[in-house]
């Protein structure tokens, strides 16, 4: 299983960006996917997942700012940012999880500076 993550760079405070995971294989057979960050120096956390049959998690330090979404037949899931903030400064992380097993996409850097 391949992971592969898009989507980050360099953006003001204030901006958005839209980041990209796509799978190897069907998204569908993935109980869930989600994306979590990690900046220096602290633990990954969640941002959000999205669950199989349509459920969704948020992180709480972006709650309110960000929406994951899923595309079945183009096998990708996509986690849109908004109003982002210095803090939000980490590498992101796209997870599929299947059973006992998660797979971890080689991470996206998103920087939020002026």
């Amino acid at each position: 299983v391949q992971l592969q993550a898009s989507g980050g760079g360099l953006v003001q405070p204030g901006g958005y960006l839209r980041l990209s995971c796509a799978a190897s294989e069907s998204i569908l057979s993935f109980n869930s996917m989600g994306w979590f960050r990690q900046a220096p120096g602290k633990q990954r956390e969640l941002v959000a997942l999205l669950h199989k049959g349509g459920g969704i998690n948020y992180g709480d330090s972006m709650r309110l700012r960000v929406s994951i979404s899923r595309d079945n037949a183009k096998n990708t899931v996509s986690l849109q940012m908004n109003s982002l903030k210095p803090e939000d400064t980490a590498v992101y992380y796209c997870r599929g999880s299947r059973g006992p097993m998660d797979y971890w996409g080689q991470g996206t850097q998103v920087t939020v500076s002026s």
